[in-house]
């Protein structure tokens, strides 16, 4: 398996996202967006799993403006989503730092995400795959707090994700007809 990147402005950028998961959801897949609705640069996950909860997304999502999974509560809920969904693959969502040249981009990738990894956190991993956003620069000495991320920014990175999400789910039922 390859990492797929791409820049939430490219126009086909879904189109590159569907084609990576088309090969990795299954009926057996959960996806668990991680981030609080109280910082701006930290909803991309819920908004995602508000956004695929709103286009009636088959399979079960965790992680929503409504009912967020953030570092006080991540613990419980991965317990909670582990026995419920035992043998589930995971499909883990979360807003990052990066270099600030990478702003925008969104990066999906083979292993699990290390939430709260960015702010100095340590918490547990989420997830057989990872989607993240990077939406601000990680060479700030505060992140997510005082910043300038601009709610478009999230916004659009939150879209491009959701349609990836939701063309990869329907080219994987597709591919198996």
């Amino acid at each position: 398996m390859s990492n797929i990147k791409i820049h939430y402005k490219d126009p086909l950028g879904y189109y590159s996202l569907s084609t990576f998961l088309k090969e990795e959801i299954t009926t057996n897949t959960i996806i668990v967006c991680i981030g609080t609705d109280r910082c701006i640069g930290d909803c991309l996950g819920p908004l995602v799993g508000s956004m695929l909860e709103e286009k009636f997304f088959p399979l079960p999502v965790y992680g929503t403006i409504q009912n967020p999974i953030h570092a006080l509560n991540l613990d419980d809920k991965l317990t909670y989503i582990k026995a419920k969904h035992p043998d589930s693959k995971i499909i883990g969502i979360d807003a990052c730092l990066g270099p600030p040249g990478k702003i925008g981009e969104v990066q999906i990738r083979d292993y699990p995400i290390n939430p709260g990894k960015g702010v100095g956190k340590s918490l547990p991993p989420v997830g057989d795959i990872s989607i993240i956003g990077i939406v601000d620069s990680s060479e700030i000495d505060e992140p997510f707090t005082t910043r300038n991320i601009r709610l478009s920014l999230i916004l659009e990175i939150s879209k491009v994700i959701t349609n990836g999400i939701m063309h990869g789910y329907y080219l994987s039922a597709l591919s198996k007809k």
